[in-house]
């Protein structure tokens, strides 16, 4: 299995596999194969754990189908995009060296890798999508791919060394990180500070991957510049919401 990484801004990651040789991605991840790839979507694989597995991948954010890009009879190349500005970044796994991953973390990887919720908390109506903070959990034995959005910095935390961060802003640590949300101190901090009220505080030894585009925070950002003319487009959301523009135009 052949590797690479094209592209600075909206990278896009290509593989060219050998017959027999496979890679795994949640559904919907594709951006292009050739001939000889064969996709299989299952709900899961040898080392997902069966319908415990597929639950366990649900509770941390994932989707309940994962998509199989299987070479056969021929060498072929598969290539997945980042679905934001950013970069991709390949970690080794292994027993001993997993990793926490933000929700949306999850690129693609080797078929050993295992994917299942790593830490789940309520942070109030609203805040992340109304979902609360998730944490996707990496293991198994394998290489997994990360697409972390924005510009990418990277700390290696000593031992009891702390790191305190907006929580959009964690894009991946090693499990050897302690994690743990915190409220932000001070009620004056917390009432007209403008970073909202809760910190995740990073605890080494390990390193730590920062992310400086949170997906939240793009959002609010353009939310502004987005239609809201009419009831029935906020509803349907973003995508309705475009869509009845179009239309309207078209009307026009």
């Amino acid at each position: 299995m052949q590797s690479r990484i094209t592209g600075t801004t909206m990278p896009v990651l290509e593989f060219v596999l050998e017959p027999n040789e496979s890679v795994i991605s949640e559904a919907g991840e594709l951006s292009w194969m050739g001939s000889s790839i064969q996709m299989t979507t299952h709900t899961q694989f040898a080392g997902g754990g069966g319908l415990f597995g597929v639950l366990k991948r649900v509770a941390g954010g994932g989707s309940i189908f994962m998509t199989e890009y299987r070479a056969i009879g021929a060498a072929g190349e598969v290539a997945f995009a980042t679905k934001l500005p950013g970069h991709i970044v390949p970690v080794e796994v292994s027993p001993g060296h997993e990793y926490m991953i933000h929700r949306h973390g999850f690129l693609c990887a080797t078929p050993q890798i295992q994917i299942s919720v790593g830490f789940q908390q309520s942070l109030g109506a609203g805040i992340f999508g109304g979902s609360g903070f998730l944490l996707q959990h990496l293991s198994g034995q394998g290489t997994a791919w990360l697409e972390l959005s924005g510009e990418l910095v990277v700390r290696d935390l000593a031992a009891g060394e702390n790191l305190r961060v907006h929580p959009g802003h964690v894009g991946a640590f090693q499990s050897s990180v302690s994690f743990q949300i915190t409220t932000v101190p001070g009620i004056k901090n917390m009432i007209f500070g403008g970073d909202g009220l809760f910190l995740a505080s990073l605890t080494g030894p390990g390193r730590v991957w920062l992310q400086t585009l949170p997906i939240a925070k793009l959002a609010h950002a353009i939310d502004h510049y987005l239609p809201h003319q009419t009831r029935d487009a906020t509803e349907g959301g973003v995508v309705g919401g475009i869509v009845g523009s179009i239309l309207d135009g078209m009307k026009r």
